[in-house]
Formats: structure tokens, C-alpha cells, sequence
């Protein structure tokens, strides 16, 4: 999995870096399709904006924006973000095959007969 980190209107130090891989890291738990991430940090108007665009085998892109006053909250708001689409997305996915049981509102295979 290749991760990218590009940063729009100021430097990227080393420490918020490793905090980006690190965070990133954590996603190929929830969605083993995951090819690349890219996470663009904007730092303009002492507000900084992450944006994580995550790229998986057979799904559209995963996208999710966070503002926040300090870069490394940005970045866990918006990582928090993602893992909440990719769970939907992998949720829809497991659930496609097995739809939920037990309800029994269909009324087939009950031994009940409507009266006519």
C-alpha cells in the first residue's frame, strides 16, 4: 500500500509525517483492497484542512475533509472519517449475499394460509 502526502501552502515536518503513516496504517484492517492514500494537508489561514483520498480494488475512491486549529487533529478527525466509510462500504458489502434473517414478514415456508 502506497501512501502519499502532499502539503498545500506550508512544509510538511517529519514528525506529522510519521503521524500520517502511522494513522493511515491502520486502514488495510478494515478493507483489505486498499491500494493507495493520499493525504493532502492545507495549512492556509492558520486553519489546517486534511483531506484523505483512499484508493481500493472495485470501489470508488473514499474521500473525507477535516478543518481543524492543529494539523495532527486534522489528520485523526479525518482518518476517523474514512474508517467510517470504508466500515459502511464493507458492511454493504457482506451484507449483499446474506440478507438478515429472522424476521419472517415474507409469510413463505410458515404454514400459514391467508383466508380468501
Amino acid at each position: 500500500m502506497q501512501v502519499n502526502i502532499t502539503g498545500r501552502h506550508m512544509g510538511i515536518s517529519e514528525p506529522l509525517k510519521q503521524h500520517c503513516h502511522e494513522k493511515a496504517a491502520r486502514l488495510p484492517r478494515f478493507l483489505d483492497r486498499i491500494q493507495s492514500i493520499d493525504v493532502i494537508l492545507d495549512g492556509k489561514a492558520g486553519v489546517h484542512t486534511a483531506q484523505m483520498i483512499v484508493h481500493a480494488a472495485g470501489a470508488e475512491p473514499f474521500i473525507a475533509t477535516e478543518q481543524h486549529d492543529d494539523a495532527f487533529a486534522a489528520v485523526d478527525l479525518v482518518v476517523d472519517k474514512v474508517e467510517e466509510q470504508v466500515r459502511r462500504y464493507k458492511e454493504k458489502l457482506r451484507n449483499r449475499k446474506h440478507p438478515p434473517r429472522g424476521t419472517g414478514t415474507s409469510g413463505v415456508g410458515t404454514g400459514e394460509t391467508e383466508p380468501l
